[in-house]
């Protein structure tokens, strides 16, 4: 038996283990299995390889995405470029860190966005938004961060609560936190939405629900909205294509 699955906390709103289970179907892989394993605490991790001996390969989501990067032996350079992990493949008996989240994000954001000219706007601080962050700088979007502390980003929610004219600078606005996604689908990230402009690109990473908070309000200010799904599905095809090279 060939073993995937999934690490984070918590796990029930990924679509991960539905998509791999259809794709090992598709593809008549009766030797294929993929797992969502629920870790709070890293400290689990090598035991979960101790464990499950024919574990071939990981997806990492929040929150383990950067610490997980200690206990890999090799980070490939996309994984360097971001400074996180969400694969991981067992080669040779050794664990090697890769990013697809960042080649996801801005595949998926380029044939989106058209002929974007403007500056972006993330939200989060984390390992979703150093995908994101590098994706960006790819594209030559100038961009800044939105963070709890001031230590982690160029403002805090609060400095844009304060200052609600900041908001009107940027055509574009990356949701990168975990705030609306299933099932605190009541919750968002604390913006005056009403300072949103009409055409304001607005892509959350989170795809269950369909549509977050977060998209709702923007839709309600006629800004372009989409979700992570599609994110999703591209970087789970090229982990897809890590784990079988």
């Amino acid at each position: 038996m060939k073993r995937f699955g999934l690490i984070g906390y918590p796990l029930g709103h990924s679509y991960s283990k539905d998509f791999f289970e259809k794709k090992f179907k598709d593809l008549k892989l009766k030797d294929h299995s993929y797992e969502l394993f629920e870790m709070e605490f890293l400290n689990e991790f090598p035991a979960l390889w101790l464990k499950h001996r024919e574990l071939e390969g990981l997806n990492v989501t929040v929150p383990h995405k950067e610490k997980v990067l200690k206990y890999l032996d090799r980070q490939d350079t996309s994984c360097i470029k971001v400074g996180a992990a969400n694969v991981i493949h067992k080669e040779k008996g050794k664990l090697v860190g890769f990013n697809t989240d960042y080649m996801a994000f801005m595949e998926s954001l380029e044939a989106w966005m058209g002929k974007f000219k403007g500056e972006a706007l993330i939200l989060g601080s984390g390992g979703a938004s150093k995908a994101v962050q590098a994706g960006l700088s790819d594209l030559n979007i100038p961009f800044n961060q939105v963070s709890r502390s001031s230590r982690a980003g160029d403002y805090t929610y609060e400095q844009i609560k304060s200052n609600p004219e900041i908001i009107e600078r940027y055509g574009m606005i990356v949701n990168a936190t975990p705030l609306g996604m299933y099932p605190e689908i009541e919750s968002k990230p604390d913006l005056p939405y009403h300072k949103i402009k009409k055409g304001t690109l607005m892509y959350d990473l989170i795809y269950n629900p369909s549509e977050t908070l977060f998209i709702q309000l923007g839709k309600k200010q006629g800004a372009k909205t989409k979700n992570g799904l599609e994110m999703l599905e591209l970087q789970a095809e090229k982990s897809w294509g890590i784990w079988t090279s």
